[in-house]
């Protein structure tokens, strides 16, 4: 309900101490958390309340119920796209990691559209070339991008010279 920052950190972090249980993440999930975080991320909280959310959504991500409800959330892939590379470099790092995870294990024609109009793949290729990211980041949006490059190929957001990168 965002009575406090304080009460919703408290929040994120029960949920994400939570998530890991297979039965327990499913259930989480079954209880509307994915759209809750999404709308969070949406307000854009503090740094802080943002590395938390996304910890939290990425550990729902893991179970293929959890991909689901941010696929169908008009603006989950999107928000979850806009926290790379503004937030901090833990924030770009799960963001990346809940766009893998859906790009490896959910990726429909329609959301890899979707992640290509709503600026999703521009995101990770400006997290290939950024000092912000570490090397586990780049490792995992260059994986996004090579497992899809033949789709995005003809994406406006792609320049050339990136995909020259990832050879048919």
């Amino acid at each position: 309900d965002r009575v406090s920052t304080q009460a919703t950190k408290a929040a994120l972090h029960a949920l994400a101490a939570l998530c890991p249980y297979g039965r327990t993440r499913v259930k989480i999930v079954g209880a509307g958390a994915v759209p809750a975080i999404v709308d969070l991320l949406l307000d854009d909280p503090e740094r802080r309340v943002n590395e938390i959310a996304l910890v939290a959504l990425d550990r729902l991500c893991t179970c293929a119920e959890g991909r689901a409800e941010l696929v169908v959330h008009a603006a989950g892939l999107a928000v979850v796209g806009k926290k790379v590379l503004r937030v901090s470099e833990a924030a770009s790092e799960r963001a990346v990691r809940v766009l893998r995870s859906v790009a490896r294990h959910a990726a429909t024609p329609a959301v890899l559209q979707e992640m290509a109009q709503s600026g999703v793949v521009a995101k990770l290729c400006a997290a290939l070339w950024s000092e912000q990211c570490g090397v586990r980041t780049k490792e995992r949006a260059h994986e996004v991008l090579k497992l899809h490059s033949r789709t995005w190929r003809n994406s406006p957001c792609l320049s050339p010279k990136i995909l020259e990168l990832y050879p048919s």
